[in-house]
């Protein structure tokens, strides 16, 4: 009977050392990752020997932040990526299995805190989770809660850092540090790259007739006209004052010509004047970036060029 006991114990401590060393591990995975993508991955990858899945999401609501990391791939994925999505937006007992769509089990955790609270989903098919399965993610959950509170805290901090906190565009520290990556893939793939210098036409006047604070509308005003016509793999940046800065990936001067002909128009319509004889435009420099020319030419040809629109009439569009 003693030694019963005694083996009994000893399977008890080998567990708890087992899921300690499991922990651990998920401790050091995660102590070198600060985006909350990352975080969800790391997560993923950790668990998959342990506890076989489809797929793992994160939702935060009032971030507006949402990752889903999923390890199938063509028909699977978008199938596994279609429930979770449908599961944000059910209302789901938390902690909790269901299934769904052909034996697919999902399980949803609610990580609260004082500010806000945020959605964890694993998605897994054929059989659900065992106990000693959602023993160890439950153990795991308070870790990834944890380290998601920190990445939170660091793209907020992050993007503050790296944004114009008037208009929520990036600012010159992100062009400095995009730029010449973009330079390089360009020139490695032998891909075209034109900038686009943009300058707005009698915001003074604007600004000093109808206030500073009618001022910021109008630059919040145009900034969204810009974000909605540039793609995520271009780059957009206030560079300052009326002052903004496109650079078109992938893109020759005849597509961006193109391009920046429709935002004169695009804020041309925006219909903003400082008097009956003052009207909101905006003048335009492009420069394709040549063979091998280094940041600075290339940035003082643009900037030429869009001396040339201000100078024959503004509201126009000018090419190098």
């Amino acid at each position: 009977m003693e030694l019963e006991k005694v083996m009994v114990e000893l399977d008890t401590l080998k567990r708890q050392s087992e899921r300690l060393e499991k922990i651990n591990n998920l401790h050091a995975r995660m102590a070198g990752v600060l985006s909350v993508s990352g975080m969800i991955e790391a997560f993923s990858v950790w668990l998959m020997p342990l506890v076989n899945h489809e797929l793992i999401g994160y939702h935060n609501e009032q971030r507006q932040k949402r990752h889903l990391f999923c390890s199938g791939h063509g028909p699977n994925r978008r199938r596994a990526v279609a429930l979770a999505e449908q599961l944000i937006a059910d209302t789901v007992p938390r902690d909790g299995g269901l299934i769904r769509q052909g034996g697919c089990y999902a399980y949803k955790w609610v990580f609260e805190t004082s500010e806000d609270a945020g959605i964890l989903l694993i998605l897994k098919e054929g059989v659900p989770l065992t106990i000693a399965e959602l023993d160890l993610i439950n153990h795991a959950l308070e870790i990834l809660a944890e380290c998601l509170r920190r990445g939170l805290e660091y793209e907020e901090l992050f993007f503050r850092a790296s944004s114009d906190p008037l208009t929520g565009l990036a600012n010159r520290r992100v062009f400095d540090e995009r730029i010449q990556g973009m330079m390089d893939s360009a020139s490695r793939y032998r891909t075209p790259l034109t900038m686009v210098s943009l300058d707005l036409d009698r915001f003074k006047q604007i600004n000093d007739f109808r206030g500073h604070q009618f001022g910021d509308q109008v630059l919040q005003a145009v900034a969204a006209v810009l974000k909605k016509a540039v793609r995520s793999t271009d780059l957009l940046v206030r560079m300052g004052g009326d002052e903004f800065l496109l650079v078109l990936d992938n893109t020759n001067l005849a597509s961006a010509r193109i391009l920046a002909e429709r935002l004169c128009l695009a804020v041309d319509a925006l219909d903003i004047w400082a008097d009956p004889g003052t009207k909101l435009g905006v003048s335009i420099g492009l420069a394709e970036r040549q063979p091998d020319e280094e940041l600075r030419s290339w940035l003082e040809r643009t900037d030429d060029v869009l001396y040339h629109a201000k100078a024959e009439g503004r509201g126009r569009v000018a090419v190098a």
